[in-house]
Order: C-alpha cells, then sequence, then structure tokens
C-alpha cells in the first residue's frame, strides 16, 4: 500500500496540492486523472519521492518494491537492451554485476567463494536464474525483435525505447507501479498486450494516461485532480464521468429545492413580518431561512477547445484514386504495391505497427515525397489539409501565434483568425506568445486551428492525439466524427479509431495493405487478425523458395 497523508505543494504562492489524504492499496489499478496543469505527473513525483512536498508525507508499506516508468531515453543508451530490462529490480541486478565481478577474479579467495554463495542464494530467491527470460517475454510482449535483446540501447529507435523502458518498469513484479502516460509512441498491438498484462497484475498501479480506452480496460479506480484536491471513484473512466457528473445534477437539483425554499420563507417573512398576529411565524421561518445553505459547485477547471471542421465545398464522387504505389526507405521497402479508392464517405484508419509505412505513404499523398513506383489522383473538387506527426519544420520560425496562422487564412482579418485561436484556448495575450517556444499540445492546438480556418474537405492526419489532454482528445474526436468529408488518419487511441472511422487500412511487415469497410472492433473481432500473420508468412517462404 503506498498513501499519501495532508500533502500539501505550493509553488510559489501557489498551492498545486492542498491538504491531500489518499490511500492505493493493492490490488487495483488507478488511473489518475484531470486538467493540463491540475498536477498528475507532479503527483507521480511525490509518490516516488523524487519531488518534495511543502506538507505532508507519503507513506509506503515497509518492504515493498516500487518501480516507475522512466521518460529519459537517452539515459540507458550505453546498456544492452537486457541489462536495462533488469536493472528494474535493482537489488537484482547488482547481485547479478557483483556476482560477475567476483568470478571473473584470477585470484579467487575463500572469502570471494563465500560472498559468491551468498550471493547465490539471494539470487536464486529472487528468481535470478529466470531474469533473462523474463526479461525477453516482456521485450517479446511489447514488439521488441530477439535480434535487438542484446542490442546496445543507442541503437534503438524511439519508439523502440519507450517500449524497453516501459519493460524495465514492469519488470520484476514490482509491488507498486507508477505510469505516466505508458501508451504514448505505442502502437495498438503493444497497447492490447500492456492492457492485458495490468488487468492480470496483482500489486498495485498507479497510471496516467490521455487513452480513455485504456482507463477503461485496465482500472479499478479513477482517482480525479481538480482544484488541489484529489476525489477518488470506484470503477472505470466512463463509471468516473458518469458519477461525477451525476453528481453535479443532484447538486443543482438540491440547490434549486432551497433556492425554491428560501424564495417561500423570504416570500413569507416579507409578507407578515409587520403582523402582529403572525410575528411568531414570521420568526420562526426567518430561523429557518438563516439554516439553509447552498451546495457551493465549482466549475471544473478542465477546459475543452471547440473543434469544427467545416468544408467549404461539398466533395464529389471521385476523390482518391492510388495505384501500384511502392517506396523504399533506408534500404527497407515499406509501401509494396499500394492500391485502393477512396470513396466521398470514407473515414480511414491506418492501423497496425508498421509506422514508418503510414507516414510515408501520407507524405506522398500529400506531394512531400515521390513513390519509387506508381501514381495517385486527387478528384478536383478535393481539397486537402495535413496534420504531420513530426511538426518541427512548421514552428521553426519567430512568427507570434497570431502572424503565423493569419498566413493560413484565407481572410486576413485579426479578429477572424483570433477567433479560430479562441476556439482552441489561445486567449488574450496567447496570440502574441511567440510560435517556436510553444509546447508540444499548443502545437497541435496550432495544427489543428490551421486545418479548421483551411476549409479543406479531405483531411490527413499522422497521430493528432500525440500531446494532447484528455479533453482535446475528446473535442477532436467528436469534431472528427461530426466532419463531412473525408479522413485518412492513423491513431494509437482505440476509442478514437472506434468511434471515428468506418473503414481499417493495415499496412504489413512486407508492405502490402489489408482493406476492410468496418470499425476497429469488428476488424480486430475478424478472422483477419489471425489469417494475416499467416499469409504473410506463407507469402515470405513462397518468395524464399523462387
Amino acid at each position: 500500500m503506498i498513501s499519501a497523508n495532508n500533502v500539501t505543494l505550493r509553488i510559489g504562492k501557489k498551492a498545486l496540492f492542498e491538504d491531500v489524504n489518499i490511500k492505493f492499496t493493492e490490488g487495483n489499478c488507478y488511473g489518475l486523472i484531470g486538467a493540463n496543469g491540475a498536477g498528475k505527473s507532479t503527483f507521480l513525483r511525490i509518490l516516488s519521492g523524487n519531488l518534495e512536498t511543502t506538507k505532508g508525507d507519503v507513506s509506503i508499506t515497509p518492504g515493498q518494491r516500487m518501480s516507475v516508468l522512466e521518460q529519459d531515453h537517452f539515459k540507458y543508451d550505453e546498456f544492452p537492451v537486457m541489462d536495462t530490462v533488469i536493472m528494474g529490480n535493482e537489488r537484482l541486478y547488482q547481485i547479478m554485476k557483483e556476482k560477475d565481478a567476483i568470478y571473473a577474479k584470477e585470484d579467487f579467495t575463500d572469502e570471494d567463494g563465500m560472498r559468491a554463495s551468498e550471493l547465490e542464494g539471494e539470487f536464486a530467491e529472487m528468481d535470478g536464474w529466470e531474469a533473462e527470460s523474463n526479461a525477453a517475454m516482456l521485450l517479446n510482449g511489447l514488439g521488441i525483435d530477439p535480434s535487438l535483446h542484446y542490442s546496445l540501447m543507442k541503437d534503438l529507435n524511439g519508439s523502440e525505447k519507450v517500449k524497453v523502458l516501459l519493460a524495465k518498469a514492469l519488470f520484476g513484479n514490482p509491488d507498486i507501479l507508477l505510469l505516466d502516460e505508458p501508451t504514448n509512441h505505442l502502437d495498438l498491438d503493444a497497447i492490447a498486450w500492456l492492457e492485458d498484462f495490468l488487468i492480470d497484475f496483482e500489486n498495485t498501479v498507479i497510471v496516467v494516461s490521455h487513452d480513455r480506452y485504456f482507463l477503461n480496460k485496465v482500472c479499478t479506480h479513477i482517482a480525479d485532480i481538480d482544484y488541489g484536491k484529489i476525489q477518488l471513484y470506484a470503477g472505470n473512466y466512463d463509471f468516473w464521468y458518469e458519477s461525477s457528473q451525476l453528481i453535479i445534477k443532484q447538486m443543482k437539483e438540491a440547490n434549486k429545492k432551497k433556492e425554491e425554499k428560501i424564495k417561500e420563507l423570504q416570500e413569507f417573512i416579507s409578507r407578515f413580518s409587520a403582523n402582529a398576529s403572525k410575528s411568531k411565524q414570521a420568526t420562526s421561518r426567518k430561523r429557518a431561512l438563516e439554516k439553509i445553505e447552498l451546495d457551493e459547485i465549482r466549475p471544473s477547471s478542465r477546459k475543452y477547445p471547440y473543434i469544427d471542421f467545416r468544408p467549404d465545398r461539398e466533395i464529389g464522387n471521385e476523390v482518391l484514386t492510388v495505384e501500384h504505389i511502392s517506396k523504399t526507405v533506408g534500404g527497407v521497402k515499406v509501401l509494396n504495391d499500394i492500391s485502393f479508392i477512396v470513396g466521398h464517405d470514407d473515414k480511414i484508419a491506418f492501423v497496425g505497427g508498421n509506422e514508418l509505412a503510414k507516414t510515408t505513404l501520407f507524405q506522398i499523398l500529400t506531394g512531400e515525397l515521390e513513390p519509387d513506383e506508381g501514381s495517385y489522383k486527387w478528384g478536383v473538387t478535393t481539397s486537402q489539409s495535413y496534420f504531420p506527426k513530426d511538426n518541427t519544420a512548421e514552428f521553426d520560425n519567430d512568427l507570434t501565434i497570431a502572424d503565423w496562422l493569419t498566413g493560413y487564412s484565407p481572410v486576413k482579418d485579426v479578429t477572424y483568425v483570433r477567433g479560430f485561436l479562441g476556439r482552441m484556448l489561445f486567449a488574450g495575450d496567447d496570440g502574441i506568445k511567440k510560435v517556436r517556444v510553444l509546447s508540444g499540445g499548443e502545437k497541435v492546438r496550432c495544427l489543428l486551428s490551421k486545418m479548421m480556418i483551411s476549409g479543406a474537405n479531405c483531411l490527413i492526419l499522422d497521430e493528432p492525439t500525440n500531446h494532447l489532454d484528455m479533453e482535446s482528445i475528446t473535442a477532436l474526436n467528436n469534431g472528427l466524427i461530426k466532419f463531412r468529408g473525408v479522413e485518412l488518419f492513423s491513431c494509437h487511441d482505440h476509442q478514437f479509431v472506434q468511434t471515428t472511422a468506418n473503414r481499417i487500412m493495415e499496412i504489413l511487415p512486407d508492405g502490402t495493405l489489408i482493406d476492410k469497410i468496418t470499425t476497429y472492433d469488428e476488424y480486430l473481432a475478424s478472422d483477419v487478425m489471425a489469417r494475416k500473420r499467416t499469409v504473410y508468412t506463407a507469402k515470405t517462404e513462397n518468395e524464399e523458395e523462387v
């Protein structure tokens, strides 16, 4: 068990947390939620001991081991992947290294022998002989190829490093597990594996995530941070939302009844206070009036942007035709003879683990890259707006937010442009902030403003939910559901894909395409998921025979 006892944290004069008391018990998974800036990651740092409180303390059941998902992707660059994962159990790793050092000695003494014997005993008690196989199971489950298990961390790409650090946090069955955005940069297969792992995990988990489906799947409780307090709810994210809305509704109804009673009493007092025969009744009602207190209903600190994509022109029947496109990147054929036709009602989700292939296809369709083979053609009634996964170049300038967006606006009026910024929570002086200094979430909201102001009827979005908070993801999700145009997008948010897409495309490891007109859940439930691996394996074997 881990608990926060009267925890207060002040930053300057502002209290981020005020007298927080909460217990996290064994066998439960707690989703820590709250608006951007509410202090979710900060509270995890307090629980982990990496941040001192102004007042109060954190207590952990004696003898329990805590594991934390680390965010520094370069910290272990000089270590092998396998060693990095095993470091998740620091004591076990220390024993392994000390044993290796003793056995490597040329002048092995009796004392060395006794020490080695002690270490071997402790090593066996900690299941040390299973350490590498257990680490390998975690890596395999998260999609790290066995050929990389003994590579140096610096030789892995960013997504692979994230998975290794997650495996490190999960390694060794920790008693308390703290996970800050564990699904970031994971493909949908890895997220599904992590969901199953946490569902079966028998100890304490506290997780921060913007993935609603993930929270619904794994959480037994929700800890909601709002106005420096943490309110605990039993149930998953959807249950929290329904419960919190119900509580507000009940408080409003109770206040309405109280207000009606107050009005009734005030009218009686006003009417009969000067009447001698009614004076006692009036006095009695004055006392009753003084006892009535309205419940304080504070509005949530959560802020939802308003995302509404309105195409300037209705789209025709001819939207996009892709014919036999192939592309090799870095010596690997990521797109292999890809062909498909897009209809005017299609909302297509590109799913699967082949991240580079999806980004490459989007870059080809937006004219940023040329295919090695094949062609594509957009219909004459179409106009496209693109959300790139890597937006670094877009904001590598000294423009203010308002000037930056004005450059993309068909109407150069400042009031018109600021209207779009206001919808995306850039109010007042925010418009004069330089785009170069914006946070990841702010840059995403700027790009979505650009897409809204474009009036395009075909939207191409490559991982648009990265860096967004729960409120912004919900707003974007709703905006795309309502959009009367064509969408091509990739996203790791299960609920986002399920509620938005009516067609699923998956680019397989060999660069070929599976194309199904279906929802995402139906796609996952179909035999396609089982067949595709068999088809790919058989195809590879046939190619080798030829």
